[in-house]
């Protein structure tokens, strides 16, 4: 893209993760042991728990079970444990592709490993659905020395997650930002929510990645075009996936129902 558009591209970053202590691990009072199946969104968080097991003397049994929310990080844990794809299961990087599989797993003892902060989109539709399941924070995000970086020389800052959207907005005046394109519906809505002008965003349709993303962008900038401020929808799928999975239960339900009178009648 930088060849492509003819533009410089620098790398700093915002944010920085730390591992939680093994002192902060044992106040969470969790017993990885009691669970047979663990759920991760990150590969930071997979570090996070092997080393943590590691200084608490865990041994992982063979039989655990593992959902990841994309393949990419049901891969990373080739690092730690012998990958059989009976063991793991990964969902699409979707919210309700990565519910789907929790359903489906819902007769496991689950224990799902966060890093703070986290969406509560995902802890909410499992009470909801009244899924059992344990949370561990193991890590956490906070924000990186950003004093070195001359923000004013830049015409667009990308920002990943909704820590960068924080450490942005902490970290440099508002009269000193450059415009913003963001990654992903979570960070975008979190920016737009703290008052940032969002001017390009991926994935969508037109952009799946943020290279394309921008180099839309930068195509309109050079046609004299003004880019649009990026507006979103009201976000009800976590509502949506609640009462579909609430409906199709309740249709079971009713044909159970059914067959048991007319077994009885017979």
């Amino acid at each position: 893209m930088s060849q492509k558009c003819e533009v410089e591209i620098n790398y700093s970053p915002l944010i920085k993760t730390e591992a939680v202590s093994l002192k902060e691990f044992r106040s969470q009072r969790i017993e990885v042991l009691d669970h047979t199946l663990l759920i991760f969104t990150s590969r930071t968080t997979i570090d996070s728990f092997f080393k943590i097991c590691e200084q608490a003397r865990i041994t992982i049994p063979e039989t655990m079970k593992y959902l990841c929310s994309t393949e990419a990080i049901a891969l990373y844990l080739q690092k730690y444990i012998v990958y059989r794809k009976r063991k793991i299961s990964f969902a699409d990087g979707s919210f309700t592709g990565l519910m789907d599989l929790v359903v489906k797993n819902k007769a496991e003892k689950m224990l799902l490993t966060l890093t703070e902060p986290h969406k509560p989109e995902l802890i909410q539709t499992m009470e909801k659905l009244k899924i059992k399941f344990d949370q561990i924070v193991l890590a956490r995000t906070v924000s990186a020395d950003t004093s070195a970086i001359d923000v004013e020389k830049h015409q667009m800052a990308v920002l990943y997650s909704p820590a960068d959207v924080t450490a942005f907005i902490n970290g440099f005046a508002e009269d000193k930002r450059p415009m913003v394109a963001t990654f992903g519906d979570g960070t975008t809505r979190f920016a737009i929510k703290n008052g940032l002008v969002v001017r390009a965003m991926a994935p969508t349709p037109q952009a799946p990645s943020m290279a394309k993303a921008l180099e839309i962008f930068v195509e309109k900038v050079n046609a004299g075009e003004e880019p649009e401020p990026v507006v979103l929808e009201d976000n009800h799928q976590a509502e949506d996936f609640v009462k579909a999975v609430q409906a199709k239960d309740s249709r079971k339900y009713k044909s159970k129902k059914t067959a048991t009178t007319t077994t009885t009648k017979k």
